[in-house]
């Protein structure tokens, strides 16, 4: 007799950690995503700013799965579900595979909400994607690199501007790190400007920084900002983007005009495409970012056998962090076991908060765990540990330490090498559109290799 089938979509925290969480089940496990690697999306805002290498965060797949001898890993991204007929489709460049499942994981995760302004991703990339930090290491290398050439004093005060746009955990660490470059490890390295005289602001439409974090943590954050030479704007709303800076509107009526080369979006997100579909076939409620209104045993209404974890749900007000993927993610491969079994799983699903924490600057961090609020150099330290816990791999967390040691120690960076094909890729190939899948697909073909 055939073993159950389990799809799961996605290969972030949710869909790994539900795969792992099979590993023993009397089931077959296929695993697809878009991305060859698990990417620990926490930590993308280091290789953006030098710190941390792409492999040190986002372990291949393959590698991850190779001993789960029931685990199929496949690249490719799913463009349709069929819930009534229980098939998956996904397309690679010019292929496509259909595939049945007995059950169904979606753990697609999201993306970047620019707020209905699609276009702003032109100018200010956002932060979830490897390609989205290695563009912006080229902006933000680039811009000084380009201030070093300029012999325009405006020019340089531009290229020297750097602006943020969001004061959650992503935002408040990447401004953060973009102060520690310019202030510290790279003052040194240039002759014709000073990058001390570099500027960081930080916007957002809140009163506060860190809102979830209660009000002693965001103004702890707030200060420990403003020490590194960080200027925080709240009350700031970006209504404009282009090229050569940001147009905002602050909450007593201003308006303003930013000049600014480089600028990084950390404000919002949006659920994947795939939280509407699976809502529109199955009924169930979807809420602003397109996060799909599940059971309390994470299912969908009226599919007992489709699964939604992470970032897509919409339950209890529950954070898109990455615990609540994991957990869940757990949770439902604890529920397909107890079905395939014969000893099913009735427990609804119950997210246990291990708290929230953002580091700011070298030993400077906040961190709330249950009541316990911790600031300075003991958050700093609680932030170390419990990332290096969830770093896959043990060579990956060795690395990932030695790198953090050189980097807090002594302000070195050793990932700092950018190229021009960073910045302008992902802008290429949106450009090409449908076009370059083709095209692509064909050099890939054996005797079409083109030179």
């Amino acid at each position: 007799m055939a073993r159950p089938q389990v799809v799961i979509i996605g290969s972030g925290f949710g869909g790994l950690f539900a795969a792992q969480a099979l590993a023993k089940a009397d089931v077959e496990v296929t695993l697809v995503a878009k991305t060859v690697a698990h990417l620990f999306q926490p930590l993308l805002y280091q290789v953006a700013t030098g710190i941390l290498s792409t492999g040190e965060i986002a372990p291949a797949t393959r590698d991850v799965l190779r001993n789960q001898a029931n685990a199929t890993v496949l690249l490719a991204e799913v463009t349709r579900i069929n819930l009534a007929s229980r098939v998956v489709v996904a397309e690679k460049l010019a292929k496509t595979v259909a595939l049945k499942y007995d059950y169904l994981i979606v753990a697609a995760g999201a993306g970047q909400s620019y707020f209905g302004n699609d276009h702003f991703a032109t100018f200010a990339p956002g932060m979830k994607s490897i390609d989205d930090a290695l563009e912006l290491r080229a902006r933000i290398f680039g811009s000084l690199e380009m201030a070093e050439l300029s012999e325009d004093a405006d020019e340089r005060r531009r290229l020297l501007n750097f602006v943020v746009v969001g004061a959650g955990p992503t935002g408040v660490e990447m401004a953060g790190q973009i102060a520690e470059l310019t202030q510290h490890t790279l003052r040194k390295c240039f002759r014709r400007i000073d990058t001390t005289k570099a500027s960081v602001l930080l916007l957002d439409g809140a009163d506060v920084v860190l809102p979830p974090f209660g009000s002693k943590l965001s103004a702890a954050a707030k200060a420990e900002l403003e020490r590194n030479k960080v200027e925080v704007r709240l009350g700031a709303l970006v209504t404009n983007v282009d090229a050569t800076g940001l147009d905002v509107k602050y909450s007593d009526g201003r308006t303003e005009r930013i000049a600014s080369s480089c600028k990084v979006w950390a404000a919002g997100v949006q659920a994947s495409p795939l939280g509407r579909t699976l809502a529109e076939q199955s009924g169930a409620g979807i809420d602003r970012a397109g996060r799909v209104e599940v059971n309390r045993d994470l299912t969908l209404p009226g599919h007992p056998e489709v699964f939604v974890v992470g970032d897509m749900i919409s339950l209890d007000r529950l954070p898109g962090v990455a615990q609540v993927a994991i957990q869940g993610g757990r949770y439902a491969a604890s529920k397909i076991r107890g079905e395939v079994s014969g000893h099913p799983v009735s427990e609804e699903f119950h997210y246990h908060d291990k708290g929230s924490m953002a580091v700011i600057s070298r030993f400077g961090a906040v961190a709330k765990v249950g009541k316990l609020e911790l600031t300075g150099f003991p958050a700093w330290f609680a932030w170390l540990f419990v990332h290096l816990i969830y770093v896959v791999g043990f060579k990956n967390r060795l690395t990932t330490l030695l790198h953090w040691v050189i980097t807090f120690i002594g302000r070195a960076r050793s990932e700092r090498v950018t190229t021009e094909q960073q910045l302008v890729g992902r802008l290429a190939v949106k450009q090409l559109g449908e076009d370059f899948q083709p095209t692509i697909a064909g050099t890939l073909e054996p005797g079409k290799i083109k030179h």
